[in-house]
């Protein structure tokens, strides 16, 4: 169960994936962009997509009863199923985090529940609505949280930041477990030709993702203002949406740089690959304050996995994981450091080549085809009251 569009989001796909391989049988309820189908099936699983949605939420209001009314759909749709055939196992994905006592009728009768956190939720609302730590919202999302992680059998966590958080306000560290994004390597792979400059001597850089602010996408169109003379070839492509489109559709038009920054609406994973290949560098352009500096993005390793140089901000989530042998860093918040770590990737194409194959053994040892055994084993613990493998 999550508040997603299925198709583009590679976490949940992943776990999917990892069941329905085994023989399991899956339900999935997501969210419905308009022309889709209310049911259908993907990675081998059953999909109800039970609510449509944009991501334009512009005050904590459209989005708090968007939430809500997924959550009284998610609930229903899950109870009448589980009523048909019983589930053992619910998954339940934040954001939000109450989400997971939609679940509570499966529970009582004896499925067991996983709380996936992939964005800790107080410091996410406090950054994307401009509240405070020590706001009475803010307060109040911390206690969802830990009451959330109480009723849930088990939590699972984006990263090991987020992982010591939790376990200090909400979750005990046997029932909680850090499953970073890792990369699906037989979806996210080289190309078996890489483009490094094309005849048209275009250099293309590529963001793929939610527009939101703490996503800094503004710096990155800064940089390619900046980057106007000493690289009149570069292009900067953004698949995604979100509520800051607009303004940086703005930006762009004020900066007088069309033709060099295109935006194009979300694509499904097994496309975005391609596109990813086709491209000579990726941007995470993320702001470091506050939520940004935390959260770990899903593109930095699909970037490595695809074998293109990665250009990002040097934010803490990202040094906790990444050294300057994989990737080339940036200060966050600063046009100009982007730009001119991006001319540096541009004009060193033997370093580039370096930090790639580098990045690329790094990916060898931290994929989902090596992790999803960590998830397989929570299961069957779960289930059946033990680990296998």
């Amino acid at each position: 169960m999550a508040y997603t569009f299925l198709e583009e989001d590679a976490r949940v796909l992943r776990y999917i994936t990892a069941l329905t391989e085994r023989g399991n049988e899956v339900d999935a309820f997501c969210l419905r962009r308009p022309g889709q189908p209310s049911r259908g099936s993907m990675a081998g699983a059953t999909v109800y997509r039970i609510q449509t949605r944009e991501l334009n939420e512009s005050s904590p209001i459209s989005y708090f009863l968007r939430i809500v009314k997924f959550f009284v759909l998610s609930s229903t749709w899950l109870s009448f199923r589980h009523l048909l055939r019983p589930y053992q196992l619910i998954h339940v994905h934040n954001v939000p985090d109450f989400l997971v006592f939609a679940s509570l009728f499966p529970k009582l009768t004896g499925a067991k529940v996983i709380l996936d956190i992939h964005d800790i939720l107080p410091e996410l609302y406090a950054h994307k609505f401009h509240a405070s730590n020590g706001s009475f919202t803010f307060k109040a999302l911390l206690q969802v949280e830990r009451l959330s992680a109480k009723f849930a059998d088990f939590v699972v966590v984006a990263n090991d930041i987020w992982l010591q958080k939790l376990t200090r306000r909400a979750v005990a560290p046997e029932k909680c477990l850090a499953m970073i994004n890792h990369p699906d390597t037989s979806i996210f792979k080289p190309a078996k030709a890489p483009s490094r400059g094309g005849s048209d001597g275009k250099f293309i850089l590529i963001y793929p993702g939610t527009l939101n602010r703490h996503q800094g996408l503004d710096v990155a169109v800064e940089a390619m203002a900046l980057l106007r003379e000493r690289m009149p070839q570069a292009e900067l492509h953004i698949y995604g949406e979100g509520p800051h489109l607009e303004y940086l559709k703005k930006l762009v038009h004020e900066l007088g740089l069309e033709g060099r920054v295109f935006f194009h609406a979300p694509v499904p994973l097994s496309e975005i690959a391609g596109i990813i290949q086709e491209a000579h560098a990726g941007v995470i352009p993320k702001l470091a304050d506050g939520f940004g500096n935390e959260a770990f993005s899903t593109k930095s390793m699909e970037f490595m996995a695809c074998g293109i140089p990665v250009i990002m901000s040097r934010t803490l989530i990202d040094t906790t994981y990444f050294t300057d042998d994989h990737v080339w860093f940036f200060s966050p918040g600063d046009p100009k450091s982007l730009a001119d770590t991006i001319y540096w990737v541009y004009s060193r194409p033997e370093e580039a080549l370096r930090k790639v194959r580098a990045s690329l053994e790094l990916v060898s040892r931290n994929n989902w085809e090596v992790k999803k055994y960590n998830y397989l084993r929570i299961v069957e613990s779960l289930v059946h009251g033990q680990c296998s493998g």
